[in-house]
């Protein structure tokens, strides 16, 4: 058994290689690019639908949460209800998140007929930019990590960080540029800690 020092510098690990790899995140994807993702969620006039398998999928409900948080109405899709008929929630105007690490994922790949024949625009956060997924995007967001956090280099840890964390800051983004008040976020968060703040505080400044 590992004592506590030797675990809490497993930790301090794990930390210290997500901030090199947020760090590159600011250095190996163009500004453009972050651009382009502002303004596609920003002109969307339908909803933006996130999807992903596996860890992947975790980033997708999150982004969809926060999207949601900000008045960016979204929601997740379960890529494998979406082949048994739950495309359907998906229309004409829509923007498409799909996350996938290689861009392969089956799932994800199989949903891509329907959203070109909806003409859905779809972004495609991937590292492979020569995969079917990518292929098929308005958009390619690019995010690659150098190391996972674990010894193997296998669970999904660092990388699905960097996913949500681009996506944080597509949602403050948004914020600033669309006004987005104090009182808007307290009518639709009216719940728990979050709102009692938002209640005490006022207006903005």
């Amino acid at each position: 058994m590992k004592t506590a020092q030797q675990r809490w510098s497993i930790a301090r690990e794990v930390w210290a290689n997500a901030a090199k790899e947020l760090e590159r995140l600011g250095e190996e994807i163009s500004a453009w690019t972050f651009s382009r993702c502002v303004d596609s969620l920003a002109g969307c006039r339908g909803r933006i639908v996130t999807s992903g398998c596996g860890t992947s999928a975790m980033a997708a409900r999150k982004i969809a949460h926060s999207l949601s948080c900000i008045e960016r109405p979204a929601y997740y899709l379960n890529p494998s209800d979406a082949a048994h008929g739950a495309l359907g929630s998906v229309q004409p105007g829509d923007v498409a998140i799909l996350i996938s690490k290689g861009g392969a994922t089956a799932e994800l790949v199989a949903m891509l007929p329907a959203l070109s024949a909806k003409d859905v625009s779809i972004i495609a956060v991937t590292e492979n930019a020569d995969s079917a997924l990518a292929r098929a995007a308005a958009l390619i967001v690019p995010i690659a990590v150098e190391r996972e956090a674990d010894e193997f280099n296998m669970l999904a840890t660092t990388s699905t960080m960097m996913v949500t964390a681009w996506f944080d800051a597509i949602c403050v983004a948004l914020m600033r540029e669309g006004g987005f008040s104090r009182e808007e976020f307290a009518t639709i968060h009216p719940g728990g800690a979050v709102g009692d703040r938002l209640r005490e505080g006022g207006s903005n400044g």
